[in-house]
């Protein structure tokens, strides 16, 4: 099996989530797209981040219906703080040896990767699908040190949208695949911003996802409930 990992607080999920999945599923010919909410975070933050049990269920609402869709909730029932290497272990043990992971991950978060718990063990044990984002360019990728030597032309014919798709030879052996897809005009933050204000979301979010948090009354400063 090829399973993709898309992870993420999923607060809210919308529509840009979902047309991320089905583009690197369809572009890597991945069998399955794995969903993965994180929990809960360990001390109690501000009223924007839903509880973990509201947005494991906007994700469950968001892909019923998908077969190539799947959902775990494999970070919420962890304790503390959650590390993406416990995550990809744990996944790997459950789906076995014959599983291929592919972590999908935007373009800002991966230029983190180097700050991350085991990094270059992470960057071992799966293949990452890098996916543009709007306010971060694929050349800012030259600096990275997991690299060989990745000719600048390559990278600024993705920012210049000459080019939708470049494979990167990391230092490891592995091949890391950069994905420039349509950007996409959802967000979570305008989501709840949008909630909170009162404003129509304009189809920005799958209609059992709207109706879930309208419901509960989620991301209003009344929590009202509709």
């Amino acid at each position: 099996m090829r399973l993709g990992l898309l992870g993420g607080s999923f607060n809210p999920v919308h529509r840009c989530h979902l047309s991320i999945a089905q583009s690197a599923r369809q572009l890597l010919a991945l069998d399955r797209v794995l969903f993965i909410p994180t929990g809960d975070p360990p001390h109690k933050q501000s009223g924007t981040l839903a509880e973990a049990r509201h947005r494991y269920r906007m994700v469950e609402l968001a892909i019923r219906g998908i077969p190539e869709f799947a959902l775990t909730d494999i970070e919420i029932r962890r304790t503390g703080k959650s590390y993406s290497i416990d995550t990809v272990r744990a996944i790997q043990q459950e789906y076995g040896p014959d599983t291929s992971l592919f972590f999908i991950i935007g373009l800002d978060a991966f230029l983190d990767l180097p700050s991350w718990k085991e990094a270059e063990l992470l960057l071992k044990t799966c293949e990452f699908v890098v996916i543009s984002r709007p306010s971060t360019s694929f050349v800012t990728l030259a600096s990275v040190p997991f690299f060989n030597e990745v000719p600048r032309e390559r990278l600024e014919a993705l920012d210049a949208a000459t080019q939708d798709r470049a494979d990167v030879p990391l230092v490891n052996g592995r091949i890391l695949t950069l994905l420039r897809l349509p950007p996409c005009d959802s967000s979570a933050s305008e989501i709840r911003a949008r909630l909170r204000d009162g404003r129509p979301l304009a189809n920005l979010l799958p209609p059992l996802v709207e109706s879930y948090i309208l419901h509960e009354g989620l991301y209003r400063e009344d929590g009202e409930r509709f």
